[in-house]
């Protein structure tokens, strides 16, 4: 079972049904739609909208319709694809989207702390390890990083170049 974590703990009151030709959002659920589905709904007006960011699409593609979206959910097929992260630090740092973005897919409680310094702040979690760390409030990590990130870091003391989580 599917269940939403954020930095506060698990959410119980998610409506957010990413749609397919098989499942449809229901009277009190809100659709994350595909890419080219989304563009057509924003093109026709249509505010607060979710999109469904595939490891293959160009997030580019989103910059006309940032005030249009509600949530960005980037997908990770698998543990070894890691073109969502990108997308991720891409909406914060180049598009400057302030929305939530959410990670779907295979999320493993390893990349957890590294999704959350790219800007992702919700992930759809299946996993039963990162449901029960997570649950646990357990973080796996390292609390000095040397590269700059999509999140903002605390100040490193006398290092210019060390950022700390």
């Amino acid at each position: 079972m599917t269940q939403i974590w954020k930095t506060t703990g698990f959410v119980t009151d998610d409506a957010w049904v990413i749609e397919t030709d098989e499942t449809q959002a229901g009277s009190n659920e809100r659709a994350i739609h595909g890419l080219t589905t989304f563009i057509e709904k924003a093109e026709a007006g249509e505010t607060g909208l979710g999109v469904l960011v595939n490891p293959a699409d160009d997030v580019s593609r989103l910059q006309p319709y940032l005030d249009h979206i509600a949530l960005v959910a980037v997908a990770f097929p698998a543990f070894n694809d890691g073109r969502a992260f990108s997308h991720a630090s891409l909406l914060r740092v180049r598009l400057k989207f302030d929305g939530e973005i959410r990670a779907i897919g295979d999320v493993l409680i390893d990349q957890v702390p590294l999704m959350l310094r790219c800007g992702i702040d919700s992930f759809a979690v299946t996993n039963a390890t990162a449901l029960k760390r997570l649950g646990e409030g357990r973080l796996p990590g390292i609390d000095e990083h040397y590269q700059p990130t999509a999140r903002p870091s605390g100040e490193a003391g006398s290092y210019s170049w060390r950022r700390v989580s």
